[in-house]
């Protein structure tokens, strides 16, 4: 029985080759850290046949965590891009980070991915950081089915995972498997569209696509019937032959099952336990079925360049290039690395191709395909295809690369705000050097890693993230640039804006005996909605400033909103707009131009009522029940807000809090004793908030003494 369950596994594995783009898919695997993520990554590549043994992410041996850091703490840092086929279908698969500091690598994979795994904890179901990468989708519009992983620990439950899919992301979860389970153990499943059965008997040789045991017959058939009567409220034509009493085939529930996902109007769901490599086969059948090609999803919408018109982007091999860089990498013997999704035309070896963002051309050079830390040369990469360009000199996160003779400019990947910062000092004038270089590569491959420089205290400040994200910055750093340096305590990075709208101008007038500086600006200032960032608009009318000083003016505004007024912190979530000026026809300069616009700034800023802005926490603890009144008060003592309380089960708590990053400093070691070392946590940055008028009057205090 074995053997010939592996051989239809196999048999499986073939099929008869299509178009190329409707046997393409391009997923990535998402989940709270620790959820089995990369374990489900690894499991796939093996079934796959891209690696011929199983790595561990506890032994440091998985083909995606190739990084140090990754595999010395057990984590993915870094999204990591495999191609591999199943059923003749080619896979693009990245494995991205679950921990909250590395969200942006999530972020960034997800605007160029069709379709999603989400990884869930089998005991858990969804956790903080479920939440985060799920709206992360929603917001990409990521089609997605669920993978609800680690069935054989103790407390884990199918149908208690689904209800908090539907409870706390608002999804509704269909069920396509009936787990084969008892308490603290797990046996495979059955697969309701195909009813057949997925068994792995701790004394024999595992049934993959077997018959159904006349054991598990009866409920099989039940649960196949509840997966179809949940269909027909999904599908009209389910619902037809389900009223009308006839039977539904594998095939007509499994296209059902399909455009339900295209729709997002249901999610997929499987389970299975990835360590133990138990139910991986039909989470890799489902992601041929139900998730989309990049023929199933939407045309990606441009502007063109020169006209600002909008454009769409069909996935058409002969139409105009247009590409999305979504990450820079920096690899020690060949130097930058450009990853790119394809939207539409080719982009082919040796070709010119444009950077409007730049405005700048470039040669191709070798294009490549990634197998995590491998590359394999190649061509082109067509329309709807990923793959990655090595030596681009002028080309960053977010970039779109375009025929030359089409420009257009595609959506730019936005990203949340650093929470936290730390200063660095190199220990000498080669170290400072060093430092300097690697920085600046850090900053391109990660753009939620900011570099500046405080000149107040004469040093170099580096925000990120979180402790983690800053630590293996700096471990990076050490290991990667060979740089001595000392790093200081990690501090909470604030910023500033404004709130109410003012009129100001910035004036230079340097007459010497020889050639002076004149430039004159006119601007007006309007606070803009959290998380906007900073947002410039030309209004000039006329020639009263010529239009080359134009880019010169926004790099002098975005220069003076890295230092705010209050506590010479960064300026964000305003628009500031050009209306007016002056010029002389010898004095003005780029350069005068920049510091006008700068001095503008900051006069405005101090009379718009600005306001220091700290980052909250949503932080979320799993307490046993007896504990919750402490954890309550532990958390209301760090000025917390406290949103939810949910009984998971007879003896744990699940509460849900809003709290200032600068309270959290050793919340966890309290955390653990005050629930006697039983009490686990998990913190992400929710939103910037203005901070109290004791807390703000500390700040400027704290500041000016510094």
């Amino acid at each position: 029985m074995a053997t010939e369950a592996m051989g239809s596994a196999k048999g499986r594995a073939q099929g008869t080759a299509a178009d190329p783009l409707t046997t393409l898919r391009n997923i990535g695997v998402i989940a709270h850290i620790d959820a089995g993520k990369t374990t489900v990554t690894e499991r796939i590549l093996y079934h796959t046949g891209h690696i011929n043994r199983l790595g561990n992410v506890d032994d440091g041996s998985t083909v995606t965590d190739f990084m140090p850091q990754e595999r010395e703490r057990g984590i993915t840092i870094q999204s990591a891009a495999v191609t591999s086929s199943w059923r003749d279908h080619q896979i693009n698969l990245i494995d991205t980070p679950g921990h909250i500091d590395f969200t942006a690598e999530v972020q960034r994979s997800l605007r160029v991915l069709d379709g999603g795994v989400v990884v869930f904890d089998g005991v858990a179901g969804v956790e903080p950081q479920s939440e985060t990468v799920w709206h992360q989708a929603d917001r990409y519009e990521v089609p997605r089915i669920c993978f609800i992983n680690k069935m054989d620990r103790p407390g884990a439950s199918y149908p208690q995972a689904m209800r908090t899919i539907a409870d706390r992301l608002g999804a509704k979860p269909v069920a396509i498997q009936l787990p084969v389970a008892g308490p603290d153990r797990f046996d495979g499943v059955i697969d309701l569209v195909s009813m057949t059965a997925f068994l792995y008997p701790a004394d024999g040789q595992p049934i993959i696509g077997g018959e159904i045991p006349a054991a598990l017959r009866a409920e099989a058939e039940q649960a196949r019937e509840q997966l179809v009567e949940q269909m027909a409220d999904l599908d009209d034509e389910i619902a037809m032959l389900y009223l009308e009493g006839e039977p539904v085939s594998d095939a007509q529930l499994r296209s059902a099952l399909r455009a339900m996902t295209l729709r997002r109007s249901g999610v997929a769901c499987l389970c299975g336990v990835a360590l133990r490599d138990k139910c991986l086969e039909p989470l890799l059948d489902a992601i041929v079925d139900c998730l989309p090609s990049p023929l199933d999803v939407p045309a990606m919408p441009g502007h063109d360049a020169d006209t600002g018109e909008q454009r769409l982007c069909a996935p058409v091999k002969s139409d105009p290039l247009a590409a999305l860089v979504f990450k820079i990498t920096t690899d020690p013997y060949v130097g930058r690395l450009a990853y790119l999704r394809v939207y539409s035309g080719a982009i082919r070896r040796s070709d010119t191709v444009y950077n409007p963002t730049t405005g700048k051309r470039e040669r191709v050079g070798r294009l490549v395909r990634m197998y995590a830390d491998r590359r394999e040369d190649v061509e082109e990469i067509f329309a709807g295809d990923i793959g990655a360009v090595l030596g681009p000199r002028n080309t960053s996160t977010g970039d779109t690369i375009c025929d030359p003779e089409h420009p257009i400019i595609l959506e730019k990947i936005s990203f949340p705000a650093p929470v936290m910062s730390m200063s660095i000092h190199p220990i000498s004038k080669a170290d400072q050097d060093k430092m300097s270089e690697g920085l600046q590569r850090l900053s391109e491959e990660d753009p939620t890693l900011v570099v500046r420089w405080n000149d107040r205290t004469e040093e170099t400040v580096i925000s990120g993230m979180g402790e983690l994200h800053l630590d293996v910055a700096v471990d990076r750093l050490l290991r990667e640039f060979r740089v001595h340096a000392q790093v200081g305590e990690p501090q909470v990075a604030y910023y500033e804006t404004i709130t109410r709208p003012v009129r100001c101008e910035g004036r230079l007038v340097r007459q010497t005996g020889g050639h002076g500086q004149f430039a004159h600006v006119v601007l007006e200032l309007e606070p803009l909605p959290a998380g906007s960032g900073f947002v410039f608009e030309d209004k000039l009318r006329g020639g009263s400033i010529p239009r080359q000083f134009v880019s010169a003016i926004e790099a002098g505004l975005r220069d003076g909103a890295q230092k705010g007024v209050v506590i010479e912190e960064p300026l964000v979530d305003l628009k500031v707009t050009l209306v007016d000026g002056s010029y002389h026809e010898v004095d003005s300069s780029e350069m005068a131009f920049r510091t006008a616009a700068s001095m503008g700034l900051r006069d405005g800023a101090a009379k718009a009522a600005p306001i220091i802005l700290e980052p909250i926490m949503r932080v979320e603890v799993m307490t046993p029940d007896t504990f919750t009144g402490d954890v309550i008060g532990e958390l209301s003592g760090r000025a917390g807000s406290i949103g939810s309380m949910e009984l998971l089960n007879s003896s744990t708590q699940r509460i849900t809090a809003e709290v200032p990053l600068a309270r959290m400093f050793g919340f966890t070691t309290e955390l653990r004793s005050r629930t006697q070392g039983r009490g686990t946590s998990a913190m992400e940055f929710d939103h910037y908030a203005k901070v109290p008028e004791a807390t703000a009057l500390e700040l400027v205090k704290k500041r000016s003494k510094s």
